[in-house]
């Protein structure tokens, strides 16, 4: 058998977090098994999905590397093929027509609840002859449940489930206006896109045992059914936005890489022994159904945050350094990117990225290699350039001026001579120098932070704060 899984969202706003690991449980069983991945656009509430909403499903799927392997299928477009197949199950006599009004079906509600049953169709028209219907009314067609016995489902990830067919109502497949219910589409679609295994989120394993009578009513294979866990927040309640239920463009605009957001979504309910760090390649070699676990996990930012910090550190710094300039370009103070503070960022992009969490934060601490004399200084900054470190500064400016070579090398040993010569610990000139030259008192390492700034720029920014020109 050829494994084909599919991802398929409801198009009624961004592609949210919970969704984004569906989609790579996916991705990843069908990469494992040498199979196919599919999408399709659950689109047939038109009162709520959008082609915005459709956009940004599939801009945040591109983003992840979680496209589909074929082009994704719309679900409004095959409802002609939906309702041809609810017309053969009336015709084979699975189905029927119901002729209940909205009022006789509440009265039905409402004594189920009074006798403390399940509120369920009763099947008032599952046997009796069409020609009792009331005139006026157009019918609901229903599938005809199995009323005795039970349904047992082999869960990949759950295990076996069964439920009394008791349980079972005769539910609608197509409605009186004449458009086919998700539950009956979504059993279509899956059957003619081949779908062997269908990976989702176990808030829908009820619909795995009224979707399986739409198969054996029709003759059709009953694909695996695997029912993920949900995410919860650290509290352990439902995720919500206060928790991180965001879109994954929200990620993505807070500085997450995307390789980090998969790596963090597939250690959220899947795990191989204690690997924590588990690239793509090495994801699809280990992915199975046999990983995903029972419970519901936790979504922790911390974590997060350090997985994100590591991808950083292992990201190529031509790559880092686009991100970062487009990051700064968003800017509002004005900061202008030419190609020397490109240039600048992209060679000191080792020792940034070292302590960044985030691209917010790697280009927070790349702006001053772009920034314009006068800088402007943080508060802390300000105190170490009083008249002490300015005449620190002052001392030091003309032995740099005075070096033929400004490599990393050669500016230490000039700045360690100059503290032994005025009998000064390093760390008085260093702080000082450090304020000058990026405005802050945390940055790469200083002597990093001179060779990439170059001898003019340096002596520019000490000048500036020393009052002094050449």
């Amino acid at each position: 058998m050829s494994v084909v899984t599919r991802f398929a969202p409801s198009p009624t706003g961004f592609l949210h977090i919970g969704g984004a690991r569906t989609a790579l449980f996916n991705w990843l069983f069908a990469r494992h098994h040498g199979g196919r991945y599919l999408l399709r656009i659950e689109d047939t509430d038109r009162k709520r999905s959008t082609p915005e909403a459709v956009e940004a499903i599939l801009d945040g799927l591109r983003w992840l590397g979680l496209d589909g392997d074929e082009e994704p299928v719309f679900q409004l477009s095959r409802m002609q093929r939906h309702t041809e197949v609810a017309e053969r199950l009336l015709a084979a006599g699975k189905a029927y027509r119901c002729y209940c009004s909205p009022e006789e079906l509440a009265e039905m509600r409402d004594r189920a609840r009074a006798e403390g049953r399940q509120p369920r169709y009763d099947g008032t028209w599952r046997d009796r002859d069409p020609a009792d219907a009331p005139a006026g009314v157009d019918p609901v067609i229903r599938i005809k449940a199995p009323q005795d016995g039970e349904t047992t489902i082999a869960d990949g990830v759950q295990g076996s489930v069964t439920v009394p067919n008791a349980q079972l109502d005769d539910m609608i497949i197509l409605r009186a206006d004449g458009t086919p219910t998700y539950m009956h589409s979504v059993v279509v679609d899956d059957h003619d896109m081949a779908v062997t295994h269908v990976i989702r989120g176990d808030d829908h394993l009820n619909n795995a045992f009224r979707q399986a009578v739409i198969y054996r009513a029709m003759g059709w294979d009953v694909p695996v059914f695997a029912h993920i866990p949900l995410i919860h927040g650290p509290d352990g309640a439902k995720l919500s936005k206060r928790h991180g239920a965001l879109g994954v463009d929200a990620y993505r605009d807070m500085g997450y890489l995307p390789e980090a957001i998969n790596n963090y979504l597939l250690r959220l309910g899947w795990a191989h022994g204690d690997e924590e760090i588990v690239p793509r390649e090495r994801a699809i070699e280990l992915f199975d159904l046999d990983g995903v676990g029972r419970s519901a996990s936790r979504f922790d930012f911390a974590k997060l945050e350090n997985l994100n910090g590591h991808y950083i550190r292992e990201a190529d710094n031509d790559r880092l350094c686009a991100l970062v300039v487009a990051e700064l370009e968003k800017d509002q103070s004005g900061i202008a990117i030419d190609e020397t503070a490109r240039a600048r960022i992209r060679a000191g992009m080792e020792g940034l990225k070292a302590r960044a969490r985030t691209l917010i934060e790697l280009a927070g601490n790349a702006r001053f290699y772009a920034a314009a004399v006068p800088l402007i200084f943080d508060d802390k900054a300000l105190k170490l350039l009083d008249d002490a470190g300015k005449g620190v500064l002052a001392g030091l400016a003309p032995r740099l001026r005075g070096l033929t070579s400004f490599n990393e090398g050669d500016v230490e040993a000039e700045v360690r001579a100059f503290a032994e010569a005025e009998d000064l610990k390093l760390g008085k000139v260093a702080q000082p120098l450090r304020a000058a030259l990026t405005g802050s008192t945390t940055s790469p390492g200083i002597f990093e932070v001179l060779a990439v700034l170059g001898q003019d720029e340096s002596l520019r920014r000490i000048e500036a704060v020393c009052g002094t020109a050449h």
